[in-house]
Formats: structure tokens, sequence, C-alpha cells
């Protein structure tokens, strides 16, 4: 299972504890990480592994968004910063509406991100 992990910097930090909270979850085999750049970065240094893409600004989030199109993605976790404005926000709106088109789970937080987790690893 695939899943996405991408945070505005204002969110990195909330990524790293949220990654941290379910360490022992994150390292099962079946479990793959992609990431924006970044991210990834910050993923590497929480202890996991991690296909760092471009940075968000770069790229990142419109490869992100082509893996959810082709169905190779199996959840996003877009921790954003709602707060905040981003020069690569119709990245963002893409990646968001292709997560809606292909009924892929997106959170951005937390708090759905665990749920969206345990969800999937019910399955």
């Amino acid at each position: 299972m695939k899943i996405a992990l991408i945070a505005h910097d204002g969110k990195k930090a909330d990524m790293v504890a949220f990654l941290r909270d379910h360490l022992d979850l994150f390292h099962r085999s079946d479990i793959e990480l992609v990431s924006t750049g970044t991210t990834g970065k910050h993923v590497k240094n929480a202890g996991l592994e991690v296909n760092a893409m471009l940075s968000g600004p770069l790229g990142g989030d419109a490869q992100i968004a082509a893996m959810v199109a082709e169905k190779r993605i199996a959840a996003v976790f877009f921790f954003r910063d709602p707060l905040d404005k981003h020069p690569h926000e119709p990245d963002i709106a893409m990646l968001m509406r292709l997560c809606d088109v292909h009924n892929i789970p997106l959170a951005t937080n937390p708090a759905t991100a665990s749920l969206v987790f345990k969800g999937l690893l019910e399955r």
C-alpha cells in the first residue's frame, strides 16, 4: 500500500509528530511512502524510508497527483497550512480534485490522517 505524505512548511512538525506517533505501523513491510522533496527529508529524519519526489513548488505535488490519477496511491496525507498563501496553489487544488475524482482518501490534518490510516490497515 502506497501512501503519499505532503506538508506545507508550517505543518512539517505536525507531520513528523504524526509519523512518530504511528511509527510502529508505518514500519510494516506492506507500506510504501512517497512524498514531496522537503517533506521527504523530514520523513527520513523521523526514521522512515520514503521515495521523495521534487519539492512541492517545483512539481512534487503534480508528480503525486499523477500517481493519484493512475490509482497508484492508496491515500494522501497532505497537512496543509490554510492560513498561509502558497505560490503553487493550482497544483494543490489539482491534487485535491484528483483525490475526489478517483476516490482516494485525502487527510489534511493529523486527526483525519489517523482515522484514514487505521481504516486502510483494516482492509
